[in-house]
């Protein structure tokens, strides 16, 4: 199940919605596919049910908010998948109240699943990425802990949205990474239990901005300006359970030029690893964020080439799709 953040017009302005990939019209293109709106189709299942109230049950189970969706844990997730499957064995049209549970491409616009993370943390464990990244040998540190920045969850960019890159940065970078998303809230969580508290997980690409960060970080902080401006999410999210995450194929294409490919199976320290390690004295919340660091030679900084005015960027995990932005001066 791919599921997704989605916008739809009416007449009262537009509106956001928790949709899912109609798998009979899946595609290689972000916005491409139908979409179920899982909000419409739940109160579709509990009307077929006789539910006096379907379309404001449907709400509480299943929110069309993403963060408000994870809130709800393993049981949302399963009411998800229920009514997706009413949707497709049914072909029902409408809701209560006449509330459309399928559109079509062009009805939409696809957002990032998490417009608005509750946070955002970018890991670095991926040893070649580092290794290739760095003058000299690795930090004993870094082996020791899964080190991380903390992101702005403001500068989410949407699948497709065109990023504009900043002013002040003349030499513009991707990165090819997977990011976990949180769905249970903790605090001090085990590393053996924390596989429970990822929900799922997304493509990440925090483009950055190579010169400013690295003036930055010779000044012992950051990066801050070097990152913050644009972080893509998307194109879906998919609970864990729908993906071999460790073994899917990673690629980052330029104007459809293949420039990386690998998996997070590098990963030194694993997701769980990592959760354990921020939850430390620190409460996670459903809707964090938190980026696997980038697969080797997953971006220019390591291969020593930069993208340009007008590239497209497209960066594809096999199982969760293609997450596309151009970035322009």
């Amino acid at each position: 199940m791919k599921l997704a953040t989605f916008e739809v017009d009416t007449p009262v302005g537009p509106v956001e919605r928790l949709g899912a990939v109609d798998e009979s019209t899946e595609s290689d293109d972000a916005g491409d596919v139908a979409l179920v709106d899982l909000t419409a189709a739940y109160g579709a299942v509990l009307e077929a049910e006789g539910e006096p109230a379907p379309a404001a049950l449907a709400r509480a189970h299943v929110p069309p908010a993403m963060i408000a969706f994870l809130e709800r844990g393993d049981r949302a997730i399963e009411d998800a998948r229920e009514a997706l499957e009413y949707a497709a064995e049914t072909d029902a049209e409408r809701g209560p109240s006449g509330a459309t549970i399928r559109y079509e491409p062009g009805e939409y616009r696809l957002l990032a699943p998490l417009p608005r993370p509750n946070s955002l943390r970018d890991c670095m464990a991926i040893e070649e990425h580092v290794q290739n990244s760095m003058d000299g040998e690795i930090a004993d540190v870094w082996y020791e802990l899964p080190v991380y920045y903390k992101g702005n969850a403001d500068s989410v960019v949407a699948p497709g949205e065109t990023v504009r890159w900043p002013d002040y940065s003349e030499i513009m970078d991707y990165e090819l990474e997977i990011a976990a998303v949180i769905g249970k809230r903790g605090r001090d969580i085990a590393a053996d239990e924390a596989d429970e508290y990822i929900a799922g997980y997304t493509v990440f690409n925090d483009f950055s901005a190579r010169d400013i960060q690295g003036e930055e970080m010779d000044g012992r902080l950051g990066p801050a300006k070097g990152k913050d401006f644009a972080n893509g999410l998307g194109p879906y999210f998919v609970p864990r359970e729908d993906i071999d995450v460790l073994e899917a194929p990673m690629t980052a294409r330029i104007d459809g030029e293949v420039w990386s490919a690998g998996t997070v199976d590098e990963m030194y320290h694993s997701f769980a690893e990592i959760v354990a390690h921020v939850s430390q004295s620190e409460t996670l919340h459903p809707g964090d964020v938190i980026g696997s660091g980038t697969v080797g030679e997953g971006c220019g900084l390591e291969l020593g080439r930069w993208l340009s005015d007008g590239d497209t960027v497209a960066l594809e995990v096999e199982g969760i799709g293609t997450l596309e932005h151009t970035v322009v001066r």
